[in-house]
């Protein structure tokens, strides 16, 4: 019943029990107050406390090695890796994993990764982007990946963002995907694992899930 119901119940109650009503008329108004306070305290109380937070763990596209003379970082797409781009982010659109918040490296071809994304998927031009520098290092380094994308998730995010997509290298990924999700995760170019666990903020949601609580939702393939 909604506050107008209870005010109609409350007047059809002063309509048909004259008697009481006025007798004191005073009654009526604090219990029609209280009723109309205890309606509005449900409203505003949350629904569940248990809040799902998906975070997708995508590794970048194929890159290019026609120009042996550029840096690792600088190395742009391949033919094929352009094409699978254009795939996977048709994949998350039609599964409806479309991130608020976008964490990338900052290498050339993670970057061209997500230009090609967004110019297929007009709703990844929605989300917080943020280039980090120290995916692109981290990655190489055993074992501490994980770790790092909790720290860097928790310092960008807020409470209402609920998709979080990161996007770097191997072999940091397949193994930040692997401890979160107490599965053997193996990724491949421009594959993504698609993670979810619960939280009032994503601080809780790392907290109570841990390395190994994350549900692993699937691992979307741009063939697939």
């Amino acid at each position: 019943m909604n506050v107008c119901d209870m005010h109609s119940v409350i007047c059809s109650t002063a309509v048909y029990g004259r008697r009481s009503t006025v007798a004191n008329p005073n009654r009526l108004r604090a219990k029609s107050s209280l009723l109309i306070q205890k309606q509005e305290t449900l409203l505003a109380e949350p629904l569940s406390d248990s809040i799902s937070r998906r975070l997708i763990l995508l590794r970048h596209a194929k890159s290019s090695w026609e120009n042996r003379s550029l840096r690792d970082h600088d190395r742009p797409l391949s033919k094929s890796g352009k094409e699978d781009a254009m795939r996977i982010s048709r994949r998350l659109q039609q599964l409806g994993w479309i991130p608020e918040l976008i964490l990338s490296s900052d290498a050339a071809r993670t970057k061209e990764t997500l230009k090609i994304m967004q110019e297929q998927v007009l709703e990844l031009l929605e989300a917080e982007v943020h280039f980090v520098s120290s995916f692109y290092s981290i990655a190489a380094m055993d074992g501490q990946t994980a770790e790092h994308l909790q720290k860097i998730i928790c310092k960008y995010s807020r409470d209402e963002i609920l998709t979080v997509m990161c996007m770097g290298h191997n072999r940091g990924w397949e193994e930040a995907a692997s401890m979160f999700s107490g599965d053997s995760v193996e990724l491949k170019t421009c594959n993504a694992a698609l993670l979810e666990t619960a939280g009032k903020s994503w601080d809780e949601a790392f907290a109570t899930a841990g390395f190994g609580g994350w549900k692993l939702q699937g691992i979307i393939k741009p063939s697939s």
